[in-house]
C-alpha cells in the first residue's frame, strides 16, 4: 500500500484517481481511518467495500457510506438502524431526495426496496430524522400516500408541518379530519397557508376559532374563503388585532363586509380599506366619516368605549343577561365582556382578566356560574374571549347544563382568589 503510505506523508489524497478493486482492498486490510472515510464517500467505489464499511467502527465512516449514491440498497437498509443519529440523517435525506425521480408504478425491484426503506426511516425514533424526510418529500407527488399521512399525524410540527402545508397527496376530506383531530401546535397553521385552499377546508379552520391559523388564512390570498365565512369572522374580530390587517386586506369584500371592519379597525386600517377597495360613494363618505370619528376617539384617552356604556346601562336596569354577554363575547368584545362578568359577580376586573389570559376553561365556566349564567354563555366566553385551546375547552353536559357539581366549581374559583359562591 505505497501509495496510501505517500499520500499520507503529504498530507494528500489518500486513494488514486483511479479507483482500482485492489486499491479499495488495500484499504480495508490496512484499518487506516483517513482512508476509509476517502474510499467510504467514493462513488466509484466498490459495492461489496461500501456494504463492509457500513458496519465500520467509526460513525464518520458510516455517515459517509450513508450519504453515498452509489451504496447498495443492502447497505442502506443496514444503516437506516445504525446506533448513531447523524448516519441515520445522512440516509434519510439521500433516501427521500431519490423520490421526485421515482416512478409512481412498476417500479423495479430495487425501486420498492427503496420506498419501502423510506417508510422505515420516516417512523424513526429521532424527530431529526423524521423531519428530514418530510421536508425532502413535502411536495413529491410520487411517495405513497400512507407515507404523507404518517407524516402529517406525526406528533412534531417539524415533522407534519412541511407536509400538511405542501403534500399535494392530502385530499380535502384528509385536511378536514386533520384540523379536527390534531393537538399540535402550528397544525392548522401550517394548513392555512396551502396554496389554493378550497372553500371546505378554510370553514374548517375558521370553526376552529384558532387566532393564529385564522389569521394564517386570512393572509392566505390563494384560499377560497366563502362570503359567510368572512362574515363568521368578522363578527368575532373586533377584540382580535391579528385578524385586521388580513381582513382589510382580502379583495373579496362586499360593501356591508368594508363597513362592518371599518366600526372595530384603527384608523389607518380604515384608510387601507377605502384604498384597496372599489367602493361606491355612499360608503366612501361612510369610511371617511368613520375614520374622523376614530381620530376624535383615539385623541381622547379618558373617553369610554360605548359598548361598555351599554353593559353598565344594562346592568342599571336589570338587563345585563345571557343575550347580552353572549353577544358581547361572539363579537370579541373583551372589554364588555370581562365588565359584564365583574358587574355581575362582584369581582375586580383585573382577577378576572387573570382568569381569561390563563385560558382557563373551568375557572371562566366557574365564574360564568357565579355570574348566574347560562353554561352555552360560558362557552361562548371560554371560546371567543379567552380563546382557550381546544382541549381545555368546558363542554355543557347534555347540550345545556354544568358539567361540573357547584362544589368544584368553587374550588375553582377559590383557586384564583374568589371566595364567595353565588347567589
Amino acid at each position: 500500500m505505497a501509495f496510501g503510505l505517500l499520500s499520507r506523508l503529504l498530507g494528500g489524497r489518500v486513494l488514486p484517481e483511479r479507483l482500482r478493486y485492489e486499491d479499495a482492498r488495500d484499504v480495508l486490510e490496512g484499518h487506516h481511518n483517513a482512508a476509509k472515510r476517502e474510499l467510504a464517500g467514493r462513488e466509484d467505489a466498490p459495492p461489496e467495500t461500501l456494504y463492509y464499511l457500513a458496519c465500520d467502527d467509526d460513525s464518520e465512516v458510516r455517515g459517509l457510506v450513508a450519504a453515498n449514491p452509489s451504496t447498495p440498497i443492502h447497505a442502506n437498509e443496514l444503516l437506516h438502524t445504525d446506533s448513531d443519529i447523524e448516519v441515520r440523517e445522512e440516509l434519510a435525506r439521500k433516501i427521500a431526495r431519490l423520490m421526485p425521480d421515482m416512478p409512481r408504478r412498476e417500479r423495479t425491484a430495487i425501486q420498492t426496496r427503496t420506498v419501502e426503506l423510506l417508510e422505515k426511516i420516516a417512523a424513526d425514533e429521532a424527530p431529526r430524522v423524521r423531519a428530514i424526510v418530510a421536508r425532502e418529500v413535502a411536495r413529491c407527488p410520487t411517495i405513497p400516500k400512507r407515507l404523507a399521512l404518517r407524516l402529517a399525524h406525526d406528533i412534531e410540527i417539524s415533522v407534519c408541518g412541511p407536509i400538511l402545508q405542501y403534500s399535494p397527496l392530502l385530499s380535502d376530506e384528509d385536511l378536514v379530519e386533520l384540523i379536527a383531530t390534531s393537538r399540535i401546535q402550528g397544525a392548522v397553521d401550517a394548513i392555512a397557508r396551502r396554496e389554493n385552499l378550497s372553500a371546505r377546508v378554510s370553514e374548517a379552520v375558521i370553526a376552529t376559532l384558532d387566532v393564529s391559523a385564522v389569521a394564517q388564512l386570512l393572509a392566505n390570498s390563494s384560499a377560497t374563503v366563502r362570503e359567510r365565512s368572512l362574515e363568521s369572522v368578522i363578527a368575532q374580530a373586533a377584540g382580535i388585532e391579528a385578524w385586521h390587517l388580513p381582513l382589510v386586506m382580502r379583495t373579496e369584500l362586499s360593501l356591508r363586509a368594508v363597513r362592518r371592519i371599518a366600526t372595530f379597525v384603527s384608523r389607518s386600517l380604515i384608510d387601507e380599506l377605502g384604498r384597496l377597495h372599489t367602493l361606491d360613494e355612499e360608503t366612501s363618505n361612510w369610511l371617511r366619516a368613520r375614520a374622523q370619528e376614530r381620530i376624535e376617539t383615539e385623541s381622547e384617552p379618558g373617553r369610554k368605549p360605548p359598548a361598555r356604556n351599554a353593559i353598565k346601562e344594562a346592568y342599571a336596569a336589570g338587563r345585563l343577561d345571557d343575550d347580552v354577554v353572549t353577544d358581547a363575547a361572539t363579537t370579541s368584545q373583551r372589554a364588555s365582556a370581562v365588565l359584564a362578568l365583574s358587574l355581575l359577580t362582584g369581582v375586580d376586573i383585573a382577577r378576572i382578566d387573570k382568569i381569561v389570559d390563563a385560558q382557563s376553561g373551568r375557572g371562566i365556566t366557574a365564574l360564568c356560574w357565579k355570574a348566574g349564567l347560562s353554561m352555552r354563555t360560558a362557552l361562548a366566553v371560554q371560546t371567543h374571549i379567552a380563546h382557550v385551546p381546544r382541549d381545555n375547552l368546558v363542554l355543557p353536559r347534555a347540550g345545556i347544563d354544568y358539567p361540573m357539581e357547584p362544589d368544584e366549581m368553587r374550588w375553582h374559583l377559590q383557586y384564583f382568589g374568589i371566595e364567595d359562591s353565588p347567589d
